[in-house]
C-alpha cells in the first residue's frame, strides 16, 4: 500500500514552510489511516485531499485563491484506475469539499459538472450548501490584493494518489486555480489526463502548476501511459519538459502499480508527503 500527496507547486514563503509541511503530513496520515483500515485507494485519496481542502494554508477549499471578482471558484477531480471512472467539478462556489462532489459526479451518468449545475447536483446528492463567504480567508484576500497590485501570477493545487491493499489505484486533485483568474476559468485539475489520471496496471498521477500548459501537454495521462516503456522518473521528466516548452511550470506526483511513489517538478518548490508499508517521508523542495 502507498499514499503520496502534494500541497501544490510554487515558492512557499519561509514563514509558511512549517505549516505547509505539517499540512501535507496530516493529509498523508489520514490517507494512510484509511488504507490501513481496509479502505480503497479512492477512499484514501478523497480523505487525504479533504484534509488539505479544510486547511486554509492550501489553495483548495477553504482559503483557496480568489478570482477577479474576489470569490473562490473551486475545481476538483477523482479517477479510479480500476475502471477508468472519472468525476470532476469546476467553478463551484458553495461546496466546502469539492473533492466529495467530484466523487459523486464519478458515480453519476456524467464525468464533469460546473457552476450552478454542479451546485444543484450537490444538493441532490445531500451535500449541503456552504456559504461562499466562508471559503474566503483573510490570507486569501491579502494575497489577492497583492497580486492585483503587483501584477503577479500565483497558482497551486493539492492532490493525492494511492495504491491500496487490493492493488487498486486512484488519484484526486483539488484547487482554487490562479489568483485573480477570470470568472469561470477552468484549469487542468478537473480534466481527464491533464491534472488527474489513473489506470490499472500502470499508475495514478496528480499534477499542480500552471494549468493552461499542463492541460495542453496532458501531463498526467502522458506520465502514466509512458510507464509501459519508461522508468517513472523519466516519464514525469518528459511530461513536465513538454509543459515547460509550452511555457508553464509545475509538478507531478505518481504512484506506480507496483507501489513506487515518485515525484518531479519544474516549479521552484513542491510540498509532498508519502507513506508505504516500509517507508515514509515528506519534503518541500
Amino acid at each position: 500500500m502507498v499514499i503520496l500527496v502534494h500541497g501544490g507547486a510554487g515558492r512557499v514563503p519561509e514563514a509558511l514552510r512549517e505549516v505547509v509541511l505539517e499540512g501535507v503530513q496530516r493529509a498523508r496520515d489520514e490517507g494512510w489511516r484509511v488504507l490501513r483500515q481496509g479502505g480503497s485507494a479512492m477512499d484514501a485519496v478523497v480523505a487525504a485531499v479533504k484534509v488539505m481542502e479544510d486547511d486554509p494554508v492550501f489553495n483548495a477549499g477553504t482559503g483557496a485563491a480568489l478570482n477577479r471578482a474576489g470569490a473562490a471558484e473551486l475545481d476538483a477531480a477523482v479517477m479510479d484506475g480500476e475502471t477508468l471512472a472519472f468525476g470532476g467539478v469546476a467553478a463551484v462556489r458553495d461546496v466546502k469539499n469539492p473533492i466529495e462532489l467530484a466523487r459523486e459526479v464519478m458515480n453519476s451518468e456524467h464525468i464533469l459538472l460546473c457552476g450552478e449545475g454542479a451546485s444543484a447536483f450537490a444538493r441532490e446528492r445531500g451535500i449541503p450548501h456552504h456559504p461562499p463567504s466562508l471559503l474566503v480567508t483573510e490570507h486569501a484576500l491579502a494575497r489577492w490584493r497583492e497580486v492585483r497590485k503587483k501584477g503577479l501570477k500565483t497558482s497551486g493545487t493539492v492532490g493525492a494518489v494511492a495504491l491500496d491493499g487490493q492493488g487498486r489505484l486512484a488519484a484526486a486533485t483539488s484547487t482554487g486555480g490562479i489568483v485573480d483568474k477570470r470568472v469561470g476559468r477552468i484549469g487542468d485539475t478537473p480534466l481527464v489526463g491533464a491534472g488527474t489520471y489513473a489506470e490499472k496496471g500502470l499508475g495514478a498521477a496528480s499534477a499542480t502548476g500552471e494549468g493552461e500548459f499542463l492541460a495542453r501537454a496532458l501531463v498526467t495521462y502522458r506520465s502514466v501511459s509512458a510507464l509501459r516503456h519508461q522508468e517513472p522518473k523519466d516519464a514525469l521528466f518528459e511530461a513536465l519538459a513538454l509543459a515547460k516548452a509550452l511555457g508553464g511550470e509545475g509538478g507531478i506526483i505518481l504512484v506506480t502499480a507496483d507501489g513506487r511513489p515518485v515525484w518531479h517538478r519544474t516549479s521552484p518548490q513542491m510540498s509532498f508527503a508519502f507513506r508505504s508499508d516500509d517507508d515514509e517521508g515528506a519534503g518541500l523542495e
